[in-house]
């Protein structure tokens, strides 16, 4: 019989047990994509460090344009020229205009920008301006993105492309982010065939290994995959001795069921410490989590689905606690497009597609089995049924979180 904690407690649990390993390391720009950064990024300097026009047209004061329109113009003699990549280090004088490129420097004193459509060159060193300015029009000013001091990136952030551009835009050629955990996936099973074997009669492919491995390289650790070990036990326990020596943290999955070939939860136990056997959740109650020194070792449920659920659910979570990562869950609200029942006592959780129609998001339900891997297939997201709740009604809102393909 398993004893089994909530979600909750299981989170609880991963918070109290494991600590950030703060193993960082150094990385140029170009490789620091999807990397955790383990330090707050300040800007050391002004960006833009000077006063620039997001259009090509004029710079003005805009008290010299009120009250201009197409019938009466405001006529100010062209006092200057920037060129793109030069400086504007002079001060732009009282009722005359200077013409600037889009991102071209902007003189002192100029307070606003007219557009090129907006004016007529006379030909003869005047500029007609058809359109009054507001000040700040059309531009921008010193330092209107950072400053020196200013926090841009927090620790904990997985780097985006934005991300290192807003680095190579305050000259930060270099990142400090956390080290890649390695990660050992084992499967288990008799039954199992690598993916490239026609299976035989009573055998099924591996799928936990390979989605696995997309899944944590997706998140940004090193994988090694352990390959199928038969239903043995000392050969079992040798596998999983060998993937803690070797790795930060260790999946195994099939074998963690209660039953007499199910070896998993004695051989965690075997490398360390047992933490859990049972969560109350559906798919995925049957779960194991070990700690063998201060490394994870989680037995995963064997069917494929299940598997899924519990490393999004928990493994990950448990993956960024050692890495310092930022976890936060992007959600939606959506309607549900039918009614579904629950398993009293439990949190169920369902993949769903998205559609939109007339303006609201609708989720609709991918029903399966857990042992049928195409109920993850073609998935934007998934959502969770509350373990006191009995079921939803059709249209019911709900949070949908976002998987974004991993």
């Amino acid at each position: 019989m398993l004893y089994v904690k909530t979600p909750e407690e299981v989170l609880a649990m991963i918070e109290s047990e494991f600590a950030p390993l703060e193993r960082t390391e150094t990385v140029p720009l170009r490789d620091a994509m999807g990397r955790i950064l383990a330090e707050d990024i300040a800007a050391r300097e002004y960006v833009p460090d000077f006063d620039r026009s997001t259009v090509d047209g004029f710079a003005v004061r805009a008290s010299d344009t009120f009250g201009c329109s197409d019938a009466i113009p405001a006529i100010l003699p062209l006092q200057a020229t920037v060129l793109m990549g030069q400086g504007a280090d002079f001060a732009l004088n009282e009722g005359e205009c200077v013409a600037v490129p889009t991102g071209g420097a902007v003189p002192r004193d100029a307070d606003s920008v007219v557009m090129l459509e907006y004016t007529e060159d006379y030909g003869d060193g005047t500029i007609g301006i058809a359109k009054p300015a507001a000040p700040g029009m059309n531009m921008i000013f010193r330092g209107d993105d950072v400053y020196p001091g200013k926090v841009i990136l927090r620790k904990g952030r997985v780097l985006s492309s934005a991300d290192i551009g807003a680095l190579a835009a305050i000259g930060q050629v270099e990142v400090k982010v956390a080290k890649k955990l390695t990660v050992g996936v084992i499967s288990t099973g008799d039954e199992l065939v690598p993916p490239e074997v026609q299976p035989g009669p009573g055998q099924v492919r591996d799928v936990n290994s390979p989605m696995l491995e997309a899944m944590l390289t997706a998140f940004g650790c090193y994988v090694n995959n352990y390959g199928i070990v038969i239903d043995d036990e000392a050969l079992l326990a040798e596998k999983v001795n060998n993937a803690v020596l070797e790795c930060d943290a260790v999946l195994l999955s099939g074998g963690s069921s209660v039953g007499v070939k199910d070896a998993a939860c004695r051989i965690i136990e075997s490398v360390g410490r047992l933490l859990l056997h049972g969560i109350a959740i559906k798919p995925g109650k049957p779960t194991i989590l070990g700690k063998a020194g201060e490394k994870p070792v989680a037995g995963l449920p064997g069917h494929p689905v299940a598997a899924y659920f519990i490393t999004k659910l928990f493994v990950q979570p448990l993956l960024g606690r050692l890495t310092g990562r930022d976890m936060t869950a992007y959600t939606v609200t959506a309607r549900v497009t039918e009614s579904i029942s629950a398993n009293h006592g439990r949190a169920q959780y369902h993949c769903c597609r998205l559609t939109r129609r007339d303006g609201q998001l609708y989720a609709q339900p991918i029903r399966g089995k857990s042992g049928l891997i195409t109920t993850l297939a073609g998935a934007d997201g998934y959502f969770c049924i509350d373990r006191d709740c009995e079921g939803l009604p059709q249209n019911a809102e709900i949070q949908v979180t976002i998987t974004g393909g991993v």
